[in-house]
């Protein structure tokens, strides 16, 4: 085996030893991240100066990275027991949509570290979750006040998780499950409500329509009193007279009495 020239030996041992170094001194950081840069011997985490972004970055080698997600993430809660305010059962299906806070990453990482879902999020929605449902009964929490526990929910979480630099984006509440008891119990109270308001509205509806007919009732009659009053006999016969002579004119053959009938009116005879 031809050994190596002397020269080649060391030009070998530098370019791995360049490798190592280039492996430990650069850090890629993808799409959606951001590094929190730790200097061994300037400070540990770096607090007043911006994450690393996204792309290639040289580091001194015996510094480290810690690379976080930075995109909108979300954690499901499924089935957290929580109490209402009669002290029944109730469990709650919650999802949580969250971010760090890009400008407070290197604050994030030295009080909570990269776990901080487990140490920041969790925990505090659980604790507002129980709060917050605790206020309402479970007709309200099956019903009426499903949005409006959503929102509180949301509004509280966020408060206190916005001081521990994570970013809330939402709070959705996707499902609430009772004791099938209650549960049956309420939804035949709001069958019997429906029905109840379902005969109210009929109800309403046939006073309305009795009102309608009784004011078409009193127009008619109004305007029967007034037609009366003026119908005297006078203008009855004139009335007669005139459609007499209509009637005269007809093309089949008959003979008209002047004067013959009830009250002086024609008579129409020999109608064929």
């Amino acid at each position: 085996m031809e050994r190596l020239p002397k020269i080649g030996l060391p030009i070998l041992i530098i370019i791995v030893l360049l490798i190592v170094f280039i492996s430990k001194a650069s850090v890629n950081i993808g799409y959606g991240e951001a590094g929190v840069l730790f200097k061994t011997f300037g400070g540990g985490v770096v607090t007043d100066e911006p994450a690393l972004g996204e792309g290639f970055h040289i580091i001194a080698p015996w510094n480290k990275v810690y690379v976080y997600n930075t995109k909108q993430q979300e954690v499901f809660e499924k089935k957290m027991q929580v109490l209402s305010s009669n002290g029944l059962e109730i469990s709650l299906d919650v999802s949580v949509l969250y971010q760090p806070k890009m400008e407070k990453l290197g604050l994030l990482h030295q009080t909570k570290g990269e776990d901080y879902l487990n140490i920041v999020i969790v925990p505090e929605i659980r604790a507002v979750a129980r709060s917050v449902v605790g206020r309402y009964t479970p007709e309200q929490l099956y019903s009426t006040k499903r949005d409006a526990i959503q929102n509180e929910i949301f509004e509280e979480t966020k408060k206190k998780v916005d001081g521990q630099y994570v970013q809330l984006n939402a709070v959705l509440v996707r499902d609430v499950t009772l004791p099938i008891a209650i549960k049956e119990a309420i939804e035949r109270k709001l069958k019997q409500e429906q029905e109840s308001l379902e005969y109210e509205f009929r109800i309403e509806k046939a006073k309305k329509e009795a009102e309608r007919q009784r004011i078409d009732a009193e127009g008619k009659a109004a305007a029967n009193t007034i037609l009366s009053a003026s119908l005297t006999d006078k203008i009855l016969k004139e009335k007669g007279i005139e459609a007499t002579l209509e009637l005269s004119k007809s093309p089949n053959a008959k003979v008209i009495v002047v004067g013959s009938g009830k009250d002086g009116m024609p008579l129409i005879l020999g109608n064929q």
